[in-house]
């Protein structure tokens, strides 16, 4: 297997996406507020995942103009989630850097007793695959 194609594995399975289920309507990309700032579009996520371009996808000016506000998750008809791949790609890139993660006890020392209960959960939920 390609370094290429293990890359794409990687992305599927962080995210949690079937690419092939994308039909290419482009509601994703009709409700993207970043839309104008991306170079490579939310539609086009998916193919770039298929195709096994995830270099490009993790160099391209999406990878962090994506706002992750899954406004393209809630669109999508068929239930393919372009704002999780570009997670999932952030996430290899950040990997690569060799960043590593917090674990969950390592948590609440970090924190501010001021913080919103719910802010911790999305972000546990969003960091913790």
């Amino acid at each position: 297997m390609s370094h290429g194609a293990n890359k794409a594995e990687k992305i599927k399975e962080i995210s949690g996406v079937n690419p092939l289920r994308c039909m290419k309507c482009g509601k994703c990309s009709a409700t993207c507020p970043a839309f104008d700032e991306m170079d490579i579009k939310p539609h086009q996520f998916v193919s770039y995942v298929i195709n096994d371009d995830i270099e490009a996808l993790t160099s391209s000016k999406s990878l962090w103009k994506c706002l992750s506000c899954f406004a393209c998750i809630e669109r999508c008809p068929r239930d393919v989630k372009p704002g999780k791949l570009i997670d999932a790609a952030r996430q290899l890139v950040v990997r690569e850097k060799g960043a590593d993660y917090l674990k969950a006890d390592e948590i609440p020392e970090l924190l501010d007793e001021e913080l919103p209960q719910q802010l911790l959960v999305s972000a546990f939920r969003r960091y913790r695959r």
